[in-house]
Order: structure tokens, then sequence, then C-alpha cells
């Protein structure tokens, strides 16, 4: 079984995602970092619009730690413009999904990303 970290501020949305995934999430960027650090998860699932520091200053800090930095991670946010998404995928997100979220596409790129990482 994989363990994924999500990262989401917006209760519908962490709904969404963990009754898909049947995970449990966090809601701020600090949560996060905290989280990943003790537990090492498979994958995070990260909002950018966070209380605290944001999505993008968080995996930062994730990819500066030689401890986090090689967990894939993907962008989940509303920000569907081609400069943000330009943004958050130079900022080192390895995949990006927009909300609203289509499952198909979640569920997808969740599975290639845990392919991926093992």
């Amino acid at each position: 079984m994989s363990l994924i970290l999500i990262v989401e501020d917006n209760e519908k949305n962490m709904k969404l995602v963990r009754d898909v995934l049947q995970a449990k999430g966090y809601a701020t960027g600090e949560d996060g970092i905290r989280l990943a650090t003790e537990r090492k998860p498979d994958l995070i699932l990260m909002d950018i619009q966070l209380p605290g520091i944001n999505g993008i200053e968080a995996l930062r800090v994730l990819r500066a730690n030689p401890e986090t930095a090689a967990i894939p991670a993907v962008a989940v946010t509303a920000s569907v413009m081609q400069q943000d998404r330009k943004h958050i995928t130079e900022a080192g997100f390895d995949g990006y999904l927009g909300k609203p979220l289509n499952l198909k596409e979640f569920l997808e790129t969740v599975r290639a990303m845990l392919e991926k990482s093992t």
C-alpha cells in the first residue's frame, strides 16, 4: 500500500481527494513539510494556495531536504492559466492537476506517479 500525503485547505476538495484515495490530508504548507519529513510518503498532492506558506514554498523546503527531495509531488490547484502552470512546473512539481478535478485524469496521474516512484 502506498502512503499519499494530501496538502489541501478546501474541505470539499479534501473530501473528494480523500474519498477517491481513502487517504488522510493536511491543511497547511507547514503541516505538509512536517508530515512529509516524518512519514516519507510515496507521493505528495499539494494545493498551491494554502494558509501559512504556499505550496510552492513548501515544495522548495521539501526539495532542499535530502530526506524528502525525491518524493514525487503533484500540484493540485485552481490556477489553470498557462503562466501559472509554467511557474508550478518550474518550481519543481512532478505533475499538475487543475481544479475542479477530472477523476479519470486524477487517478491516472496518481497511478503514474506511484509507478514512477517505485
